[in-house]
């Protein structure tokens, strides 16, 4: 099989990373991944629940600057250019199903125009009114922007790591949370789903979408797929062990795409607190 390659443009040495447990389940035993472990980074398969992750992940100081969103989404979208030749016919069928319409109508209704929480926000405008919106972002530049329309809007946004920046909020202050292409990105998945637990209101919601790991186009094309992204990938989804961590947290999960899954190279799923928290 093809090895991966880290075509994000940036060679840090992850000297100062610390390799880590499994962050669903907490097992310090694990299989390394080999095909999917391109340079220095280490992608591994955890032993006990079979969670795919990566071991050494950078620090947060690192995720925030030189590997920020707004850098290795642009260098992975030129490395790729599409992963393979599959991929513009993959394209085309998300397209005709519909498969990235915006969903702020769906926010509306989930949350019922109330106070939602965007994490890892960027510059912020996925919540618009008459929702109130509110954000974390770890990019210093991307958190500026986003916090002076948030603020026009009556929210705020806080800079900083997701899972220590969600504590910082009021208990029971939202009606919704949104993880976004986010929850891929922590490291720290069991204390932000913690978090958002506390900080949502009995009954609230959390859209979580990430790469899904067990897509058939990951299948197909392997090292190659355009989920990976390295190093600032750091968790790698299925729609069992997304469910599997949210329980754990105190959520129920309901799957949104279900029609499209198998063929989705996401995993988008909508998290409820119960009414009796």
């Amino acid at each position: 099989m093809p090895q991966a390659t880290s075509d994000t443009g940036q060679h840090s040495s992850p000297d100062d990373a610390q390799p880590r447990a499994c962050p669903a389940c907490g097992s310090s035993g694990y299989q390394r991944l080999d095909e999917y472990s391109p340079d220095h980074w280490e992608m591994a398969e955890c032993a006990g629940c079979g969670f795919v992750f990566l071991r050494n992940p950078p620090g947060y100081e690192a995720l925030k600057e030189e590997f920020a969103w707004e850098r290795t989404f642009e260098a992975k979208k030129a490395a790729s250019r599409g992963s393979t030749p599959f991929s513009p016919l993959a394209r085309k069928i998300r397209g005709a199903l519909r498969m990235g319409r915006d969903k702020t109508a769906s926010y509306r209704r989930w949350f019922n125009d109330g106070h939602v929480l965007d994490i890892g926000c960027g510059s912020g405008g996925r919540i618009a009114p008459p929702m109130t919106p509110y954000g974390i972002e770890l990019s210093s530049g991307l958190h500026k922007i986003a916090d002076e329309f948030m603020r026009a809007h009556g929210g705020y946004c806080l800079h900083g790591p997701g899972a220590k920046a969600i504590w910082q909020f009021p208990e029971g202050l939202f009606d919704g949370i949104l993880m976004h292409s986010y929850l891929e990105h922590e490291t720290e998945v069991s204390e932000v789903l913690q978090g958002a637990h506390r900080a949502l209101k009995p009954g609230g919601g959390v859209f979580v979408r990430v790469p899904n790991y067990a897509s058939l186009n990951r299948r197909v094309v392997g090292p190659k797929w355009c989920g990976f992204r390295y190093p600032d990938h750091v968790n790698y989804f299925t729609l069992s062990s997304l469910t599997d961590v949210a329980a754990k947290a105190g959520f129920t999960t309901r799957l949104v795409n279900r029609v499209t899954l198998h063929i989705d190279d996401n995993v988008s799923v909508l998290l409820r607190k119960s009414n009796a928290s």
